[in-house]
């Protein structure tokens, strides 16, 4: 019997990243190859003759698994009745911005993005916000839409997490799908802690192959941490392809599970977990099964890796107050 079709959720489609993601999402790479889907896409007025020329693009592939397509500059209709947001959508920083200025503007967007979800979206809809600074972004969706679970908003840190997988893989020249069990802990941000201490490929510890501390505590940390920074400076267009990839893993497997064994990055709301601050939204690993995550305990954390996370934490904990603050 066929599947009901799931209705998903994509923010800002009209921009680089919606325009990479829209289509992976028809093909089946997000929800799996037998799930049919209804695509909600919105923007802003100012995109809306974009977003229209996505959707007819849309229609051209002819995705058999694309049951519909809503495409909209109104924020409820776009909401109404979604399984799945991805919150793509976002007030980028502009030269010669203070960071105030930008997280002003995005908590405005999310403040009332979250009312929409709130009153619109489908019972246990499963939210992932994307756009930057993408943790606070996703504390204040949780703030204004009280009655989605707290377990169910989340925001991206997987790009970060593919990057790491990415960065090892190279080093060693082996298969990216056998290195397993990176960890990004914290902020999406230059502050985050790329940790190869509990990664493995096969059955051998990655610091062991490695046998380079230096470039593992250094050059490896910094490269992911700056990633983004380095491709927008290549491609003069930031990481689009690797950001709607990297979304698609993370809601696939929530939803889906993660391989026996394998843990993945998210970013989710901390419960003091290794005594990083309650009450943020933290990148911590975690196992999914039946549509929730979980963090993986009992980590051993080196004293490296301690400071590496309480100063991720500190920032959030500093982004959080700024953003409250905004609020005011």
């Amino acid at each position: 019997m066929a599947k009901e079709p799931v209705r998903v959720l994509v923010t800002g489609a009209a921009g680089q990243i919606g325009y990479a993601l829209v289509p992976m999402i028809a093909r089946g790479i997000m929800l799996g190859a037998d799930q049919p889907v209804i695509l909600h896409m919105l923007d802003i007025p100012f995109a809306a003759e974009a977003l229209n020329g996505v959707k007819m693009e849309l229609v051209d592939a002819a995705f058999p698994l694309l049951k519909g397509v809503v495409a909209t500059t109104d924020v409820v209709e776009a909401c109404t009745g979604v399984n799945v947001a991805v919150m793509v959508g976002g007030f980028p920083r502009k030269e010669g911005m203070e960071r105030k200025d930008v997280m002003s503007k995005n908590v405005s967007i999310y403040k009332s993005q979250a009312s929409a979800l709130e009153q619109h979206a489908a019972p246990n809809c499963k939210v992932l916000v994307v756009a930057n600074p993408a943790n606070t972004n996703a504390l204040i969706l949780k703030e204004f839409a009280p009655s989605i679970p707290a377990k169910n908003i989340t925001c991206l840190t997987r790009l970060d997490h593919n990057r790491a997988l990415g960065q090892i893989s190279e080093r060693l020249n082996v298969q990216v799908s056998d290195v397993k069990n990176v960890i990004i802990w914290g902020n999406h941000s230059s502050t985050q802690y790329p940790d190869v201490n509990h990664a493995t490929v096969g059955d051998k510890p990655v610091r062991e192959l490695v046998k380079d501390d230096e470039w593992l505590n250094g050059e490896f940390i910094t490269t992911v941490q700056q990633r983004g920074a380095a491709i927008i400076k290549a491609r003069k267009l930031s990481s689009a392809l690797s950001a709607a990839s990297a979304a698609c893993d993370h809601i696939h497997d929530w939803v889906l599970g993660t391989p026996e064994g394998t843990w993945v990055s998210m970013g989710v709301y901390s419960d003091g977990s290794y005594n990083v601050p309650a009450g943020v939204i933290y990148s911590f690993p975690v196992t999914c099964k039946n549509g929730e995550w979980t963090i993986v305990q009992g980590l051993a954390i080196d004293e490296f890796s301690r400071k590496k996370l309480d100063l991720t934490g500190a920032e959030l904990t500093e982004e959080k107050e700024l953003a409250y603050s905004c609020l005011s």
